[in-house]
């Protein structure tokens, strides 16, 4: 668990004095680390070391198993990070090779990445804006009510892009 490596508890503090702050949050002063100790046992808590680094150092009387849980809970609720997948077509691209992108944007969407599917332009392909027109349309169709589409497919130089994410239930 993440909150064991951070904090040192009860034998583990080797200082002298710590300043001490109880369950309920009170400042108890500057005491020995040996009354401290004593002090947690007799209420059935923890000593834990919160700031190491300030002199002395601060320790607080917890039950530290509802801590590391508590702490733990709040890691696995953050939203984990996003990020934006670039898949690249061709306006005349085979169906195996088309499939395949497929099969990589769709699990991308599944993992909750944002994904930029792009169609790149070379030569005289540029003139006929409407094949990449209708290969990011088939995306969408194919996709279907999974995603929602941020950026509809717009023309910038010799690319054509959009962004799609999955939608949230």
């Amino acid at each position: 668990m993440n909150g064991q490596k951070k904090h040192r508890i009860n034998d583990q503090i080797k200082v002298p004095q710590v300043r001490l702050i109880d369950a309920d949050g009170e400042q108890l002063g500057v005491v020995p680390a040996e009354a401290a100790r004593a002090r947690a046992l007799e209420q059935d808590l923890d000593l834990v070391e919160v700031a190491p680094n300030s002199e002395p150092p601060v320790c607080r009387l917890m039950d530290y198993g509802k801590y590391a849980y508590r702490i733990a809970k709040e890691q696995k609720q953050r939203p984990h990070n996003t990020q934006l997948k670039e898949v690249k077509f061709r306006p005349k691209i085979d169906q195996h090779d088309y499939d395949f992108k497929m099969k990589h944007i769709h699990r991308f969407l599944t993992q909750g990445h944002m994904v930029k599917a792009t169609i790149m332009f070379r030569g005289r392909e540029v003139v006929h804006p409407e094949y990449g027109r209708k290969i990011l349309d088939r995306v969408v169709d194919e996709l279907g009510a999974t995603v929602r589409v941020d950026n509809p497919p717009k023309m910038e130089g010799r690319l054509m892009s959009m962004i799609i994410t999955p939608k949230r239930d």
